[in-house]
């Protein structure tokens, strides 16, 4: 079975955006108790059968899965892909994960379930070239040599005008014809905003970030920091704060900043359907604890 029939997609692409001109009045709010609690969410009703019913078959390699299969990326026999929501990113989203990060307990695979078109999940160490692309793409990762996401645009400016000043240094080219052409492509840069057209997440636990974020293709690029949120994921990295976020957490509040901050448009709740899975899981383990049901909380694990 495909993951995203063309047929399917346009049906789900209509569905989600009729959900988000209907949900435009509802402002989503970001509570400090549950931030998930004020999402503008597709029916659940398909995820809350498919956890009635219990695992079921994935349609590709024939594995027992609930919700979905984590290793072909796709729903499940009981989770009809035309009743998941179909989400619109502004722009692609690379996820790298580290080969020790268990398959089934990752999250990433939320990403490109429900943006199937604008998401690549990558195994480490398969990582694409960024080289001659680092001035449309980003890494969020935390540091000293982190910037904001408000201010993505200008250094990937800064990184188109070194690259012409970079090319321009060609030693067997006049060195009036050198000056003239770097001016005019610097001139060209100035008119020209830098877009930021991917971003790269590392999904893995904290300790294992390093042998990904050190690896010497990710190094020449832009890194992005993200706002300190607290984190709503049940499986919390021992010994780590709370602001330390699951990976599709962090693609959805990317994805929320990027869209106030960069286009400058206003929030109406565009990418809450990332969440889609990931909410209905968060309600599930709360309700198990509440309850000391058992089995409940051993299918969210």
């Amino acid at each position: 079975m495909s993951l995203s029939p063309p047929v399917f997609l346009k049906e789900r692409e209509e569905n989600n955006s009729r959900f988000v001109e209907i949900q435009q009045s509802q402002t989503t709010s970001i509570a400090v108790e549950d931030p998930l609690q004020n999402l503008c969410l597709a029916s659940q009703e398909v995820l809350q059968k498919a956890q009635q019913s219990g695992r079921s078959k994935c349609l590709k390699c024939g594995g027992s899965r609930m919700f979905y299969c984590y290793t072909c990326y796709g729903p499940v026999e009981n989770v009809p892909v035309e009743q998941m929501p179909l989400v619109k990113l502004p722009l692609k989203i690379d996820i790298i994960k580290h080969p020790n990060e268990t398959d089934g307990k990752s999250t990433a695979i939320h990403a490109k379930l429900l943006a199937p078109e604008f998401v690549n999940i990558y195994t480490y160490p398969c990582i694409p070239e960024y080289e001659e692309k680092d001035h449309e793409v980003a890494l969020v990762f935390p540091g000293p040599k982190s910037v904001s996401i408000k201010d993505i645009s200008l250094h990937l400016q800064k990184r188109i005008q070194n690259n012409i000043r970079d090319k321009s240094d060609d030693p067997d080219k006049p060195s009036v014809k050198r000056k003239k052409t770097e001016e005019q492509d610097l001139s060209d840069s100035k008119c020209k905003e830098a877009t930021l057209k991917r971003i790269i997440f590392i999904d893995s636990t904290w300790n294992q970030t390093n042998k990904i974020f050190t690896d010497e293709r990710l190094q020449g690029l832009l890194q992005v920091e993200l706002k300190a949120r607290k984190t709503c994921f049940w499986r919390h990295q021992k010994g780590k704060p709370d602001t330390f976020l699951s990976t599709i957490e962090a693609i959805y509040y990317f994805l929320v900043d990027y869209h106030t901050d960069v286009l400058q448009e206003k929030y109406k709740g565009q990418y809450d359907n990332l969440l889609f899975f990931y909410s209905f899981m968060y309600q599930l383990v709360k309700n198990a604890k509440r309850s000391g049901d058992k089995e409940t909380r051993k299918i969210a694990h």
